[in-house]
């Protein structure tokens, strides 16, 4: 019996287990997914991994080089700012800032997202057609603009940012959940059980919604990613995270004006954002061509 279990697993896996292996095969893909992981650990455990506060001065050693200049000391690696901060603890809490609350606003938007666009898609009649009809227009304005005009409503700060970009982020999850919904919902299997009398609740949840888990984590990753740039584009304009703050975006403007002197306060974070995003779109790449293998096989 359980060698039994054991070959239909190998031959016949289960749709996430066969998406997992054809996203294993790209090694691309899965170097992707190690840097994400490393981001994960970094979120997760900044306090210990930081040798010192974010916010923590130092006037003794204001401008240190990092430690591969000639100037520099392996006490501050990535050298200090005009405060005398250490650079690597504040792009271990900024990375920390940045990526976990994007990780939290893409949820937050994708659980949102789900609700109404399951409404759209499966609702008929006025309701319906406004929604979809709201939803098309504010399709084509960049997420980053709508953030910037909700910010500019609400006022600077991070709070604010992070309900402007949240409020960005949801209708890109109604337009997909809406399609996937309509599409499924001609599928034989909806159909059979609307025949056994299941109610819409029931079909969407035990039904539909299996079947459209593998998209919304793709589409997932790639909202994360402009979840990212839109949090470091405000700190960088001033209109999210405020000083002391160290999150990645306010950090690069504020060593715009030491970008001759002292480049490695723009350097850094930036090379940090840099990583991030091409963590999440190599793994986001991975899965919409993993999803796409086995859709085909």
């Amino acid at each position: 019996m359980g060698q039994s279990k054991l070959y239909l697993e190998d031959h016949f896996p289960s749709p996430i287990r066969h998406t997992w292996i054809e996203f294993r095969r790209n090694h691309v893909s899965m170097l992707g997914l190690w840097l994400l992981i490393m981001f994960i650990i970094v979120i997760i455990f900044a306090p210990g991994i930081s040798p010192f506060s974010p916010t923590e001065q130092n006037t003794d050693v204001i401008l240190l080089p990092p430690a591969w200049d000639s100037s520099g000391t392996i006490v501050h690696l990535f050298g200090t700012d005009s405060l005398g901060r250490d650079v690597l603890s504040r792009v271990i809490h900024g990375s920390r800032l940045t990526f976990g609350i994007s990780i939290l606003l893409v949820l937050i938007a994708m659980l949102i997202g789900f609700s109404l666009g399951a409404f759209a898609g499966m609702g008929h009649g006025i309701r319906a057609s406004v929604l979809n009809h709201l939803l098309d227009a504010v399709m084509v304005i960049p997420t980053l603009i709508i953030a910037i005009i909700i910010v500019a409503i609400l006022g600077t700060g991070l709070a604010n940012c992070m309900w402007a970009i949240t409020l960005a982020l949801i209708p890109k999850f109604i337009h997909l959940t809406r399609d996937l919904v309509r599409t499924e919902s001609h599928m034989e299997y909806v159909t059979a059980a609307r025949l056994d009398g299941a109610s819409n609740t029931r079909i969407l949840f035990d039904s539909i919604l299996p079947n459209m888990i593998e998209p919304l984590v793709v589409n997932g990753t790639f909202s994360l990613s402009l979840a990212i740039l839109d949090i470091s584009a405000l700190g960088f304009l001033n209109l999210g995270a405020q000083a002391p703050s160290s999150e990645l975006g306010a950090m690069l403007s504020d060593g715009l004006e030491l970008a001759y002197i002292a480049p490695w306060n723009i350097a850094l974070p930036g090379g940090a954002i840099l990583l991030m995003l091409i963590s999440v779109n190599l793994v986001g790449d991975g899965l919409r061509t993993a999803l796409r293998n086995r859709l085909q096989q």
